[in-house]
């Protein structure tokens, strides 16, 4: 049985990146989808992969890796999207594979350690400590802010 969204407990859509655990808010998740072709778009940023179609609408495709400056993916590396609204547009963020749900008690999110790659910690908005792993939160608002190269090289 599925835990009910309350005020003490949030719902994640487990995701891992280059072997790191994230967790995307299940609330703002839409779809997850296996790979299907990404069209690039020229002179589009460097975390933008580019377009998808998924049932008629146009997706932007944002590539996880880049926003927190991970290797490239292989283009024959598997890779999944994790479907996500965010001001009336759909985008599709790149990740490695997608995992379970997650129910966790809001007491348990901590901040972003001050440890943790500021890149990382600008993306996040906390962790949760699972058994002997970090979970860390992404936050799909600053994972879709991509203006911040362009912002930070000004």
């Amino acid at each position: 049985m599925t835990p009910i969204q309350s005020d003490d407990i949030d719902g994640f859509v487990t995701v891992t990146v280059c072997g790191q655990n994230f967790g995307v808010p299940v609330l703002d998740v839409r779809d997850v989808i296996d790979p299907v072709r990404i069209d690039t778009v020229p002179l589009a940023p460097p975390e933008v992969a580019g377009v998808l179609n998924l049932r008629g609408r146009i997706v932007t495709a944002v590539e996880l890796r880049m926003q927190l400056g991970m290797p490239h993916r292989a283009d024959a590396d598997r890779h999944m999207s994790v479907i996500v609204e965010h001001d009336s547009e759909l985008y599709a963020i790149l990740v490695d594979d997608v995992g379970d749900v997650l129910w966790l008690p809001r007491a348990g999110l901590e901040p972003p350690p001050v440890t943790l790659a500021a890149q990382w910690r600008d993306l996040c908005s906390g962790l949760h400590r699972l058994d002997g792993d970090l979970l860390l939160i992404l936050s799909v608002e600053k994972t879709l802010a991509l203006d911040r190269a362009a912002a930070a090289a000004a």
